[in-house]
């Protein structure tokens, strides 16, 4: 059998999507003169729609991706509002009515947007993640480049609000890729961030609700604020056991690029309170939803440590 025999062009128009750059159709055999005088249609540089029909939102898919990818190595992934589209977030477009989509690609590369395929650039590709056998950016990301070319507030919120509300991504690593997009010096990104943040936080504190009581943990007292007796404000913690001296606090900070000033005081009373005796735990949003059982543990190891540790100073406990 001879292995260098073209496959027949039926092969080619009954294959799905109909979609070949032109390297590809020279190894069935097809020329660009041969490609040229038939019903096809060349919708990218170098790519080819195997018949004379509009595209599918597939075909315009894999053609973005064959033309990002033609020339050179480096993953390309669709990122952005098509992204977004494919992950099924309802605050998005449908696919046919996206005038482009976006195609992130290696820094290094050298490519031009053209026709409805819009060119993003990193020079740290991020992972992708494989919806549909789709290479996409992760949410997130996908999130950051679409927020970069809206400018109506209310889009915005939704698109940041879905990302987190649908169990997508936690609030953090979203206001992470804003911050590397330079966006949070636009207010109507900031807004949206700020709802972001609260909205966020009040996922993980009904999480940790859930974890204390789905796990038979001792009630503790919630939102308070500690002080000394007569003394100063020491700060406020999202739960607290004041016989067993254990606190936790939710830790939903985002990196942001004033954050050095937050993260000091946030040390500052952490070791001001473990210096009076008291045990603060740092949960994180992400370990609340991903891994309750090891959350749990942690807390009551905590708890039933404290029998073991010099009494804590005693500590006036106030409501938020």
């Amino acid at each position: 059998m001879n292995h260098n025999t073209p496959l027949p062009l039926a092969h080619l128009t009954g294959s799905r999507p109909r979609v070949l750059t032109l390297a590809q159709l020279r190894e069935h055999g097809v020329s660009a003169s041969d490609a040229a005088g038939r019903p096809w249609r060349q919708i990218l540089p170098g790519v080819f729609l195997l018949h004379s029909g509009i595209a599918t939102s597939e075909e315009r898919l894999h053609a973005a991706l064959l033309y990002a990818s033609r020339r050179g190595s480096g993953e390309a992934m669709i990122t952005g509002m098509a992204a977004l589209a494919l992950y099924r977030f309802t605050s998005a477009p449908p696919l046919a009515g996206l005038p482009h989509i976006d195609v992130l690609v290696p820094g290094t590369r050298r490519l031009r947007s053209t026709g409805d395929v819009r060119i993003l650039r990193s020079h740290t590709p991020p992972r992708s993640q494989e919806v549909a056998g789709i290479p996409l950016a992760p949410v997130a990301r996908a999130v950051a480049d679409a927020v970069a070319r809206i400018s109506d507030a209310g889009v915005v919120r939704r698109l940041l609000s879905e990302a987190v509300r649908g169990g997508h991504c936690e609030p953090a690593a979203v206001v992470r890729e804003l911050t590397v997009a330079r966006l949070l010096n636009r207010p109507h990104v900031v807004d949206a961030v700020e709802s972001l943040l609260a909205e966020g936080r009040a996922i993980a504190e009904d999480r940790l609700y859930q974890l204390v009581r789905s796990h038979d943990l001792p009630e503790p007292v919630w939102n308070v604020d500690l002080r000394l007796p007569g003394g100063p404000h020491l700060g406020g913690v999202d739960a607290y056991w004041p016989e067993q001296a254990v606190a936790i606090e939710i830790d939903t900070r985002a990196p942001r690029q004033d954050e050095d000033e937050e993260w000091s005081e946030c040390v500052r009373k952490r070791e001001t309170l473990e210096r009076l005796g008291v045990t603060v735990l740092h949960l994180t949003p992400r370990k609340l939803r991903d891994w309750p059982e090891q959350q749990a543990s942690v807390v009551r190891t905590a708890l039933t440590a404290s029998g073991d540790r010099e009494p804590a100073a005693y500590l006036v406990v106030l409501p938020r």
